[in-house]
């Protein structure tokens, strides 16, 4: 059998290329030849050579491997993880910065991609808060830490068991983290105290290639309300070894109010179709929101910034322009979350997901608010919003849209056409696949204005919320 030999490079060490612009998904540009090149973690204006790690037609992938220049731009990280683990990305850009590339990228893709013209851009919404936003976070055990160079060529003997975050783009590769600032107190705390307690009682972690150990995965959510989740995951059922560090979890932390463990013994942490069992207080904490209180299971979505989720849902409500009268159809509902925060402004809301068990969060988010305005349907968008459903509620008079990164199906657009709603408001995680949509919907639909809003600072990703009216 004839093997083919890998086609050598032409490319290998790319010598101080100066780096000009931001581009797509927090990378940057510059240029070498008649080629543009991609390179993740560097800052306009650093001067850089590269190692080119993918070769295309029209460009090039880069890695830094040595700085000439640091850019002007550029500012002090203030995380030790910073550039292993793979979160918080643009520490290294001023959070100024962060914004205006972050106003331009919603920008760009709406005018090169959406071809949307005549519109109001309205300036991007900080978030007052730029470390310790997130209300969940989730760690993973493994008895084969990620090891930086140095650490490597030190030549000490290190402790290889990690409780941490994933390399990217490596499933099996764990850095074990000593502080981070994503989420608020305790978190930090529990993480550490999780870890020294299966050092010192030797509990396994566990081997994420050959899949066997004990110790899995362990995920955080703090509420707004000052309720505190913990899950502990374990890839072994046994219950003698789990059963004195639960209960060493809540000596350590009386202010956990909802304990849980999950046994997965599955080839991925995914624990959506497997029994939550609840150790410890109620099986669910609350988030708080203009008197509103939502239920946050084990399993429930919920935006992971509290605060600026308030005011993504507050500019939802005003884009929609209600006054009490309007029919609303809130799809990709989610837990409801939108659905239940315009209702008091609307007559009557909508709500269709497909995931079943949201749906049902949704529902009692509703009764525990004594919203009764409200009805919630799971199954697939473009099965679910169909005539029958026009006839027994009504055709929306609005149209409330946040879709998942991938944005809408063209069959559910196709059908937006066809209800032909006074106004659509789109609400969107990924500013091209909005873009792409806003285009499509064009054939009956003028874009009035696009509000940015930054829900992950220290991060390149951005929400964009557009209001469309229906021409004629």
């Amino acid at each position: 059998m004839r093997r083919h030999k890998k086609r050598k490079s032409k490319y290998n060490i790319l010598p101080q290329l100066r780096v000009e612009e931001m581009a797509a998904e927090g990378k940057c540009l510059a240029r070498y030849e008649n080629l543009v090149v991609f390179i993740s973690d560097v800052a306009p204006g650093d001067v850089v050579d590269v190692r080119v790690t993918k070769e295309k037609k029209n460009f090039l992938e880069a890695v830094p491997v040595h700085f000439h220049e640091y850019s002007e731009m550029r500012t002090q990280p203030f995380c030790e993880h910073f550039g292993v683990c793979g979160g918080c990305k643009w520490q290294h850009i001023p959070y100024d910065t962060q914004l205006f590339f972050k106003q331009k990228q919603v920008n760009d893709n709406i005018e090169r991609i959406g071809k949307v013209r005549g519109h109001e851009m309205l300036p991007i919404l900080p978030s007052d808060r730029v470390s310790f936003y997130r209300n969940k976070l989730e760690f993973t055990f493994s008895d084969n830490a990620w090891l930086t160079k140095e650490q490597i060529d030190s030549g000490v003997e290190l402790e290889r068991r990690a409780l941490g975050f994933h390399v990217p783009l490596r499933f099996d590769k764990i850095v074990d983290i000593q502080h981070c600032y994503l989420q608020p107190a305790p978190s930090n705390d529990i993480r550490l105290a999780v870890k020294k307690y299966a050092l010192e009682h030797n509990l396994a972690f566990i081997n994420l290639v050959k899949q066997e150990g004990f110790l899995r995965n362990l995920i955080i959510r703090t509420a707004n309300t000052g309720d505190l989740m913990v899950i502990l995951q374990v890839f072994e059922d046994r219950f003698d070894l789990l059963q004195p560090l639960l209960d060493h979890l809540l000596a350590e932390f009386p202010q956990i109010t909802s304990l849980h463990y999950v046994v997965n013994n599955k080839g991925n942490e995914t624990f959506h179709d497997l029994e939550v069992v609840c150790y410890h207080g109620e099986p669910y904490i609350h988030e708080q929101m203009e008197g509103l209180r939502f239920r946050v299971g084990p399993k429930s979505f919920y935006q992971t910034n509290s605060e600026q989720a308030y005011n993504l849902y507050k500019l939802t409500r005003e884009f929609a322009l209600l006054n009490g009268h309007e029919i609303v159809y809130d799809l990709y509902t989610g837990a409801g979350t939108i659905a239940n925060f315009v209702a008091r402004s609307a007559a009557q809301v909508v709500g269709i997901e497909y995931v079943a068990s949201a749906i049902e969060d949704a529902k009692i988010n509703s009764q525990i608010n004594d919203i009764t305005n409200t009805h919630f349907y799971a199954g697939d968008m473009k099965d679910v919003l169909t005539h029958d459903l026009f006839a027994k509620h009504g055709r929306p008079d609005v149209i409330i849209t946040d879709p998942p990164r991938a944005g809408m199906h063209p069959d559910v657009v196709a059908r937006l056409l066809e209800v032909k709603a006074s106004r659509i408001v789109y609400v969107s995680c990924n500013p091209s696949t909005q873009a792409r949509d806003l285009e499509m919907l064009s054939e009956l639909y003028d874009v009035v204005k696009i509000q940015p809003v930054d829900m992950f600072p220290q991060t390149y990703h951005v929400e964009s919320v557009a209001l469309l009216t229906l021409r004629g």
